[in-house]
């Protein structure tokens, strides 16, 4: 996944295998004898049929999802057992007489007072109540504007999805940049789309926001709230770019000085906007002007009661899990419920345990990595990067549609990719975060403001490319294009997706495939247009460019056809840098593999070769079981297929694939040599 800083984290869904809860011990046992799940294949499905339910079939019909959960595999398995290695460090922590401002002493005491229901619901929402009183004392456009501005410094900040990341046509300085913001469902399709799935969302969404304000002690007013607010949110999302717009980095790239970007925003006074937010500069980047003119003209046109109302629904929103039950159960009702399909909230001690990890999270992944990250797994890691690293210079050299100019220019990026392994070599800093055992909200605001800070104090400075944008225990990986780097937190540095004992089949085909699937990023539909310094730049010939675009084009085609649900359709367009990285992450651990010894034979193990232990092992990586509900949400928003398209699309355009099984041309999912699908 490529992720840029200033924008959240999302998931990669690295998601593989695990059996329902009754026989989970013990089947787990038996995977970790053999490396992946033989009791879990359907053998009754022909490889050449479809090899997902082939390598996943009876673990899919068998595997229940737990309540607390939207989805399962051994993502989520990896994940969880992660949390209780984390929490077993919180509660040690917290135990500890550590010093005043240790590490020790920040974490444990955070992660105390979030487990501190007694004291969380006996304060409701007092530690709130000076927010929306400063809400109740705006009266004009001035103080509006001036109070979404101040907030930021206090962790309060509404409606600016603004940050400071590295100005993509020049990465070694830090610039300010302005991105969309204003709604609250997961896109702007939630709001406009008129099916009858999208209309029951919103009105339980109503529902939602009214409760929130009923919860907050002002029922009277609350339906006039919610509905208020639906509209100015629908209003906002008309202005927002879809997913796939969101996708192209040349369009989503607007440097302007601050007086252009008063005169395209005339309501929203910027130099004393930037004054407020402790921003020094002559320059911005605006990602998504559209959204910024309309939200100027929003904060003329409507009244400053409906933005009020729009401001305190927000903070109390983005703050329910900070208190009481009540609060807490309509917030999981809403977001996990109706639209993840989660049917039971998760244990306190987990969400207590991520947003240690949200908050803390290079103070915790100190503790960490210090507890479950071995050296050796670094020097192994490095080793398979290394790897993977010389085959993908060797497959560019092949590649029959490039010119030589534009080969060594990609040569050069490849060569230049910054690898980052485990935990950073430079830890942050958070002298500043003040952490006591019994207020959690002000915890949260202290770690709010620090970040903040942290974040400012960046503005118009060269870029530090040793930072990490994951914490240490993140089961992740990622490609930043302006850092020209990838990425692999120690939380993914396990079983299933790396382990020591496992032979190299297993390895290369889980792990490898995940590294491949990085380093494509960086020469997939987006990470080709930045250059070996990371910056947003045209480095290819019309001609070389013009050959990429046509083989990407096929592939967009090729995933649009795949379909799930009630005939929902993946979207190529969406999943097309995503689509690219699996196709050709696979190719090159392939490739990889058989440079190893086992590779280069043909020993079976368990009763399958080499290149079928290699191909199923990927296979079962990435299983997983979603609810309905939040496979909706993945197709609309989600840059990646679902996981059997994430299987099936690669496999079946690989010759090494059909050889391996031996697939006849009759069988179902056959493609045709000539038609098979990559670019790398």
């Amino acid at each position: 996944m490529k992720i840029k800083l200033f924008l959240p984290a999302a998931g990669i869904l690295l998601c593989a295998a695990c059996q329902n809860k009754s026989h989970q011990e013990t089947d787990m046992a038996n995977i970790r004898t053999v490396f992946f799940d033989k009791a879990g294949m359907d053998t009754t499905v022909k490889p050449g049929d479809n090899f997902f339910l082939y390598a996943n079939g009876k673990w899919m019909k068998n595997t229940e999802i737990p309540k607390t959960e939207t989805g399962w595999g051994s993502f989520y398995t990896l994940y969880n057992d992660n949390l209780k290695n984390l929490k077993n460090i919180l509660e040690n922590a917290s135990k500890a007489e550590a010093a005043k401002g240790s590490t020790e002493q920040k974490v444990g005491d955070f992660y105390t007072s979030g487990m501190d229901t007694l004291t969380i619901e006996k304060l409701g929402i007092e530690p709130i109540k000076p927010l929306l009183s400063k809400i109740d004392r705006i009266k004009n456009d001035q103080d509006l504007i001036n109070f979404i501005a101040e907030g930021y410094k206090n962790g309060e900040g509404d409606l600016l999805g603004f940050g400071v990341e590295p100005d993509d046509k020049l990465s070694i300085k830090n610039a300010l940049s302005f991105t969309q913001a204003g709604i609250t469902l997961p896109d702007r399709s939630y709001y406009l789309e008129q099916d009858d799935k999208a209309k029951k969302i919103r009105s339980e969404y109503i529902k939602y926001i009214t409760k929130i304000f009923t919860l907050s002690g002002d029922s009277a007013n609350a339906a006039k709230y919610a509905a208020d607010i639906l509209k100015l949110e629908t209003a906002i999302a008309q202005s927002h770019s879809t997913p796939v717009e969101l996708r192209d980095p040349q369009k989503n790239y607007h440097k302007m000085t601050v007086a252009d970007f008063q005169k395209l925003t005339p309501n929203m006074e910027w130099k004393s906007v930037l004054n407020k937010l402790g921003a020094s500069t002559d320059t911005v980047i605006v990602r998504q002007p559209k959204y910024y003119q309309t939200l100027s003209a929003l904060l003329k046109s409507q009244p400053i009661e409906i933005w009020k109302e729009k401001l305190k629904f927000d903070a109390l929103n983005e703050s329910a899990n900070a208190f009481t039950k009540k609060f807490r159960d309509a917030r999981f009702d809403f977001f996990s419920k109706t639209l993840f399909g989660q049917q039971a909230p998760t244990e306190r001690w987990k969400a207590i345990v991520n947003a240690t990890d949200r908050n803390l999270g290079e103070l915790l992944g100190q503790l960490y990595a210090e507890k479950y990250f071995k050296p050796e797994a670094k020097e192994r890691m490095l080793t398979l990067v290394n790897n993977l690293q010389k085959v993908y210079a060797e497959r560019i050299q092949k590649v029959d549609w490039m010119t030589p100019d534009t080969k060594k220019k990609a040569l050069e990026k490849l060569n230049a990719f910054i690898k980052k392994i485990g935990y950073p070599d430079k830890w942050k800093k958070y002298d500043d975060v003040e952490i006591s055992k019994n207020t959690y909200y002000a915890n949260l605001q202290s770690a709010s403001k620090h970040a903040y800070k942290e974040m400012m104090d960046k503005l118009g400075k060269n870029v530090d490319k040793t930072e990490w944008g994951m914490t240490p225990p993140t089961v992740n990986a990622y490609y930043n294009p302006s850092f020209n780097e990838i990425v692999f937190p120690a939380g993914i540095l396990q079983f299933p997706f790396f382990d020591f004992s496992a032979d190299d089949a297993i390895n290369y085909g889980a792990i490898g495939a995940v590294i491949g699937h990085e380093m494509t990023h960086g020469f997939d539909d987006q990470g080709r247009q930045y250059d070996a310094m990371g910056n947003l730049k045209e480095w290819w010939t019309k001609a070389d460019a013009d050959q990429f675009k046509a083989k990407a084009g096929k592939v967009e085609k090729f995933y649009d056809n795949f379909s799930l649900l009630d005939n929902q359709h993946v979207n190529g367009s969406l999943t097309l840098g995503e689509n690219l990285a699996d196709i050709g992450g696979l190719n090159i651990a392939y490739d990889a593999f058989k440079l190893t010894e086992q590779g280069k034979g043909d020993k079976k193990i368990d009763g399958f070769t080499p290149d079928q232990r290699f191909f199923l092992s990927f296979a079962q990586v990435w299983r997983i079981k979603t609810r309905d509900e939040s496979m909706r949400v993945r197709l609309k928003t989600d840059p990646h297929s679902p996981e059997m398209f994430r299987v099936n699309g690669p496999v079946y355009n690989m010759e090494a694939f059909y050889k391996a099984f031996n697939i006849p041309a009759t069988a179902k999912m056959y493609i045709a040599p000539t038609d098979r699908l990559g670019v790398w």
